[in-house]
């Protein structure tokens, strides 16, 4: 029953949060979009876990770094403003406290999409067209 609950809540403060990000922060520094893949929300509804990426800026691996970083800090310095607009727009007791994290799972992604793309590439076309069907 309570996972139930928990996962209803994460489901709001992610869709709600989006929505804040997308329409109140107007903080440069976010630069390409910010989407939020994941929310996880403790038990007692104290934090939620917030699990962003940044899409849409083409850096090389420094670059995205530092800009991931940079991303973080703004929207963890940004987390007691956007608490206090979820608590409005969702009306529960209590309102957890935000944690912002890099997903790095889309990236993991990409570079293992990567891997294969190169390996197949190598492959004789009869043979990349068998692995296709």
């Amino acid at each position: 029953m309570a996972s139930q609950r928990l996962k209803r809540m994460a489901d709001s403060v992610q869709r709600e949060l989006s929505e804040l990000i997308r329409l109140e922060l107007k903080d440069p520094r976010l630069g390409g979009l910010v989407t939020i893949s994941g929310v996880k929300v403790s038990p007692d509804l104290g934090y939620a876990e917030v699990y962003v990426t940044v899409m849409g800026r083409e850096l090389d691996d420094d670059q995205t770094e530092q800009a991931h970083k940079e991303t973080l800090d703004v929207l963890n310095k940004a987390s007691g403003f956007l608490r206090q607009e979820l608590s409005r727009r969702i009306k529960t007791r209590i309102t957890p406290r935000l944690r912002f994290h890099y997903d790095k799972t889309n990236a993991y992604g990409n570079y293992m999409f990567g891997l294969i793309a190169e390996a197949v590439k190598d492959l004789p076309a009869n043979e990349a067209k068998d692995q296709d069907e």
